[in-house]
């Protein structure tokens, strides 16, 4: 699976352990891959779709969603 920028690094990780592509993400939200992959880009996932992912992959909404930025070490 060709990488991609997104918001969520835990669920493109948790997305690629299982071995789904993009394709099969959007058919499980009952939506197009384009609109999935725009969807990882921007952040903008409804909440039916988040609570779907979280039990999908059997992990937390804070886990599956978290934007924390990497921080510079000083």
């Amino acid at each position: 699976m060709a990488r991609m920028a997104t918001k969520f690094k835990n669920l493109e990780a948790e997305q690629a352990r299982k071995g789904y592509t993009n394709e099969q993400m959007a058919q499980f939200l009952g939506m197009s891959r384009g609109n999935y992959e725009a969807k990882l880009r921007n952040g903008r996932f409804y909440a039916r779709e988040a609570l779907v992912l979280c039990r999908l992959f059997e992990c937390d909404f804070v886990y599956l969603f978290d934007e924390e930025e990497e921080k510079a070490v000083v």
